[in-house]
Parts: structure tokens; C-alpha cells; sequence
């Protein structure tokens, strides 16, 4: 125990640089953790810290240490959780992140539902499209656009992803409607910005896929501003059917038939998926949210 609390006060120290701070997250002397940490490198016979007055730096073979002894602390936080929650009600702060335009039409109100049947449940959301690592990031369950990832982690499909061309009446009124996607150059294209770059739009012409985006007029990772954007007839966008659908039904955005369609990747597997990790599905509250959200959600978009 006196290891493995030494390899705690040694990845505290990692996590905010400086013994103070994690002496007072432990509510202990900075003098009698620093020590603590100086035992543990002394039974190891390795500099795991280079101290100097302002800073506290990872050596390289600590940098490696501290990689591996946090993943067995996560691990043992993990196992913890799970005996401690074993057949209990579902309580406890359950962390969610999410893709950024997927929370406020779909996850928001769901949540709002989720947390009257559990209200033992703290909900921390985080809304994102940068990709978490469940194991990195400390989040129970991520919601995400694209494909079942490789990580080892449970993937479900909650719904298909499905991408359209649209643009106001206002705009096709004014600059002509397209019906192929290479009429598509001759228009201003409004392009959402991932982590990984503007999202192409393709096409698959005589059995190859080829890009046939038009050219750009505005680039942004904040899907409302472009909606209004489209919505103001200042071009088409792509974007996906169910965050466009009460436009369409209002008839304030019209989708464009365009043939060969064309999206924003070439798979036939795109959807969004929940992922969690495995052992986590044991922690009730993980459990909870988890049936719950795949239930609803395939329910309201079957």
C-alpha cells in the first residue's frame, strides 16, 4: 500500500507540476509527499523527476513509468467502481462526451429524460468532435460520427449518418439548381471543419469516387453559424438529414437530387455510434445510461 501510494503522489505530481499542488489534493504535508516520491525513485534506482524552483519536469524513463503506473491506476479505479456500485442504485457523476451539433437536437432533451428517471445521476457533458480515448479523456460514454473505431472498446450503432446536399429557394432561385455533382464547381459551398480538416464532398462517376466539392465560401466547426448561412442563401451545404430535417419539413431548406449522389466519404458503414468500454457496462450507472440512450435513440430514429 505504501507503493501504491507513492505511485499516486508520483502522478499527481505529473498531472499539476509541482509537489504543492499535490500535496493539497491529498490534503497531506508538500515535505512528506516529496519524500514519499523520493523513496519510491530510490527502490526503483531511476530519476523518475527533475526538480529545479519552479518546475517539475518527467525524465525519459519516467515519462514511460508514468505512462504505464496510470493505466493501472485507471484499471483499479475501474475495478474499484464496479465492486463499490455492485447492485446499487445508479448514482455518481457519469461523464458523456459527445459531437458538438449531435448535443442540442438529440442528446440534450434525452439527457433531460434520463436524469428524472436517475436523478442520483450527476451528468457531466462535454460536447466535442475531437475524438476521445475512453481510457485518456476519463469518459464513460462517447457519441461520435464516422466508423466502428478499432480501439478495444463496445461500439452501437445508434443511428445512420446520413449526409445531404440543401440550399435556400432563395439561393437555387438565384444561381440555377444542380443536378449532377460536377455542376456543383460552378456553386459556393459552405463546408464544416473537423478535426481532421473540411469535409470533401464525393462522388462516385464511372466507378470511381472523385472529389467534387465546390469552391469554398465559408469553412467553420460551428455548424449553427453555417446553417445560417445556408438559411440566408449564401450557398449549399452538407450536412447530416437529422440535424436538417425541420428545415426540410418547413420547407425553409430544399434538398438537392443530385446524380450520382454525392456525400462525404465513400464507406457505406457511416453512422454514429456510442462507444464505452467493456468492464465499464458493470458500474449501474454506466449500465443505465448506456440502455437507455441506445433504446431511445433507435426508438425516435429507427
Amino acid at each position: 500500500m505504501d507503493q501504491l501510494r507513492a505511485i499516486r503522489y508520483f502522478c499527481k505530481v505529473v498531472e499539476t507540476g509541482n509537489f504543492t499542488q499535490a500535496a493539497k489534493a491529498f490534503h497531506v504535508p508538500a515535505s512528506s509527499l516529496s519524500r514519499r516520491v523520493a523513496d519510491l525513485e530510490k527502490s526503483l534506482g531511476a530519476t523518475l523527476l527533475k526538480r529545479s524552483t519552479r518546475v517539475v519536469k518527467l525524465t525519459e524513463i519516467g515519462r514511460t513509468y508514468y505512462a504505464q503506473v496510470n493505466d493501472i491506476l485507471r484499471q483499479l479505479e475501474l475495478s474499484n467502481d464496479t465492486v463499490r456500485s455492485y447492485q446499487t442504485v445508479p448514482t455518481g457523476q457519469l461523464r458523456i462526451s459527445a459531437m458538438v451539433e449531435f448535443g442540442e437536437p438529440i442528446l440534450f432533451p434525452l439527457l433531460e429524460e434520463f436524469s428524472q428517471r436517475y436523478p442520483q445521476i450527476v451528468l457531466d457533458v462535454r460536447l466535442s468532435d475531437e475524438l476521445s480515448a475512453l481510457t485518456r479523456d476519463e469518459v464513460d460514454i462517447a457519441i461520435r460520427g464516422g466508423y466502428a473505431p478499432n480501439e478495444r472498446v463496445v461500439a452501437i450503432k445508434l443511428m445512420e449518418n446520413q449526409f445531404v446536399a440543401v440550399a435556400s429557394q432563395q439561393y437555387l432561385t438565384q444561381f440555377g439548381t444542380p443536378t449532377c455533382p460536377w455542376e456543383l464547381k460552378n456553386h459556393k459551398g459552405l463546408y464544416y471543419r473537423t478535426p481532421n480538416g473540411p469535409l470533401r464532398w464525393v462522388s462516385e462517376i464511372n466507378g470511381q469516387w472523385q472529389d467534387v466539392s465546390a469552391p469554398p465560401i465559408a469553412v467553420s466547426n460551428n455548424g449553427k453559424w453555417l446553417l445560417g448561412k445556408v438559411l440566408a442563401g449564401q450557398g449549399i451545404m452538407l450536412a447530416p438529414k437529422w440535424l436538417l430535417n425541420e428545415y426540410l419539413d418547413a420547407e425553409e431548406l430544399q434538398e438537392l437530387t443530385l446524380t450520382p449522389s454525392v456525400n462525404i466519404t465513400s464507406s457505406s458503414d457511416f453512422g454514429i455510434y456510442l462507444l464505452y468500454q467493456k468492464q465499464r457496462y458493470l458500474v449501474p450507472k454506466v449500465k443505465a445510461a448506456v440502455d437507455f440512450l441506445v433504446a431511445r435513440i433507435k426508438q425516435i430514429h429507427a
